[in-house]
């Protein structure tokens, strides 16, 4: 959902004192819509995260950690210029609307204090983030309006700043309620109460109209009652930073208990509203990262993986065809037999098939323009093209097959990579492996391979997860002890686990705990319960010539679990 206007009062009333007096040491700009900024004040150290892309426009401290550009935007160069070394003097919310204003104090070229204002719109489709100088003027924003826009509202460097036009209907909470009462009295029946509440009135989501209209007992009406106590408890600060969950999934948030939705959704509340956004966004948000992160090399690797597929398809066409080889070597046996009986220009042969009991008659379509002898030759020659072309396709099939589960492994790897780094050591693991192209004049990625993600059990011991088919292989195969666990789930594409035990039979506990993260990093994630392999490092092993990832293990034993991603973060380290 949009952050909604109350949410960003009380998220206003939760940063000013956290934010004021605090000097600015650090911007970055880590996507186009989005700039954090590294901040030093009474409470410590803190990084504030301001958003103004559609959908994900926010304002909140985070802790989430993000990868940067190799060359910072012109935007982000600029705010490092004005505003690197300023202070925070004051934050607030003009006129309860989508929008924040941080009032700065910082210094010009010549060192003299002035004082310049970022100005964060949170406005839908128009959200933006403008920086203004003390004359009133836009010095830059994130995203530029030209004349094509709003006359009003063109956002150019060294034009004006006006604030977003106020909407033309009361604020829900500066009508009294008497008067809030009188128009609900009044309003059209036909039209549902959410509809009309926000309709009438400036201020409210539609979320918080729907809950207004539950909570009175039905979609048409209101209860006075109701909307003066909803109204008294925002005034008085009276918030509850909450998330909605369904199917596990962030489904929404409010600043306050929601129940129209039943037993459906679960709610999780947080201790405060940075906390909240910081946990919807990054869980909402993670997926669409990575798909956006690996679409292109996500689709060089799947139109790698369906073209080899549609060769395995032809290729198991053509092994089947094969199956016949032995009633083409009959016949040609049977016309050899039978050479007395032919002569040229015969279209086929009719003769007795000593291959079945009873020996019945037989007709073999034979070339009328060959001998009998070239007839046999040829039933000969297809038979043997037919044994080896099975000998050869039955090869190529398993190789094949092998490269096909290798392409499926790296799709549900590239699904779980977290970073820039995680797909550049998947870049190079294809690169090696031979399914992409070396680029001709590109430069080598520069940089080691990523360490494995490391895991501590709530018994201390250590956990590492592979990032892809050749970590896993290093992993498994070089840098652990023979006596360590590992773990894998069955029958599925995912990370190579391995727990460090030191020799020791490892807790049951940390055994699940290390399933749960080998479920976790894999297909199987949202699957519910699902298998999960292990047994000790001695007992696995790598095939010969085979490719990266490929193991075989013998000794183990089974558990199933399911994926919990809460378990996964809070072992994290």
């Amino acid at each position: 959902m949009p952050l909604d206007a109350i949410c960003i009062e009380a998220l206003s009333r939760e940063l000013g004192p956290q934010l004021l007096g605090a000097k600015i040491d650090k911007v970055q700009q880590p996507e186009r819509d989005m700039l954090l900024l590294s901040l030093r004040g009474p409470s410590g150290n803190i990084r504030l995260l301001i958003a103004a892309g559609t959908g994900n426009a926010r304002v909140h401290v985070t802790k989430a950690s993000y990868e940067n550009p190799a060359e910072p935007p012109m935007f982000c160069m600029l705010l490092r210029k004005h505003l690197v070394g300023g202070r925070v003097l004051a934050l607030t919310q003009p006129g309860r609307e989508r929008m924040l204003v941080f009032d700065l104090e910082t210094h010009n070229e010549l060192g003299d204090a002035v004082c310049k204002q970022l100005i964060v719109e949170m406005i839908g489709r128009s959200s933006n983030v403008i920086l203004v100088g003390e004359d009133g003027r836009i010095v830059d924003c994130m995203r530029r309006v030209d004349f094509a826009g709003d006359a009003l509202r063109r956002m150019l460097p060294g034009m004006l700043y006006r604030f977003p036009p106020q909407q033309d209907k009361p604020s829900f909470f500066e009508t009294p309620s008497e008067t809030r009462t009188a128009m609900a009295r009044e309003a059209d029946e036909s039209v549902p109460a959410d509809k009309w509440l926000l309709s009438h009135f400036s201020g409210l989501s539609p979320l918080v109209c729907r809950e207004l209209s539950y909570r009175s007992g039905g979609d048409y009406e209101l209860l006075p009652a109701q909307m003066d106590a909803f109204a008294d408890s925002v005034l008085a600060g009276e918030f509850a930073p909450t998330l909605l969950i369904q199917d596990k999934k962030p489904l929404d948030y409010s600043f306050m208990h929601i129940s129209q939705y039943g037993e459906t959704v679960q709610e999780e509340r947080f201790d405060s509203f940075s906390e909240l956004l910081d946990a919807f966004y990054t869980r909402r948000d993670k997926a669409e990262q990575q798909r956006r992160r690996g679409h292109e090399l996500t689709r060089s690797v799947r139109t790698a993986r369906d073209r080899l597929a549609r060769k395995l398809a032809g290729q198991k066409e053509e092994l089947k065809r094969t199956e016949s080889r032995e009633e083409v070597r009959r016949r040609a046996e049977l016309v050899t037999a039978n050479l007395y009986r032919l002569k040229r220009g015969d279209r086929s042969l009719v003769c007795e098939n000593y291959y079945e009991e009873g020996c019945p008659e037989i007709s073999i379509p034979l070339d009328s323009l060959k001998t009998p002898q070239q007839n046999a030759a040829a039933l000969y020659k297809e038979y043997n093209k037919q044994k080896g072309a099975q000998q050869h396709l039955s090869v190529l099939i398993e190789q094949e097959e092998q490269q096909l589960d290798y392409l499926n492994s790296v799709l549900d790897e590239l699904q779980r990579a977290e970073s820039e780094k995680d797909l550049a050591d998947l870049r190079r693991e294809l690169t090696e492996t031979g399914f992409l192209r070396k680029v001709k004049g590109a430069k080598p990625e520069r940089g080691k391979a990523q360490a494995p993600l490391r895991f501590v059990t709530d018994d201390g011991l250590e956990v590492l997860v592979g990032r892809s088919n050749v970590q896993n292989d290093e992993l498994t195969n070089k840098t652990t002890r023979r006596t360590d666990y590992w773990l894998h789930t069955q029958g599925i594409h995912g990370s190579h686990v391995i727990l460090r035990c030191d020799g020791l039979e490892p807790p049951q506990r940390s055994l699940e705990q290390a399933a749960v993260l080998a479920a976790y990093h894999s297909q199987g994630r949202e699957s519910g319960k699902i298998p999960v392999d292990y047994c000790m490092v001695r007992f696995v092993r790598k095939p010969s010539g085979s490719l990266p990832g490929k193991v075989i293990y013998t000794d183990y034993h089974t558990l199933m679990v399911e994926s919990d991603e809460e378990l996964v973060r809070r072992m994290k380290r």
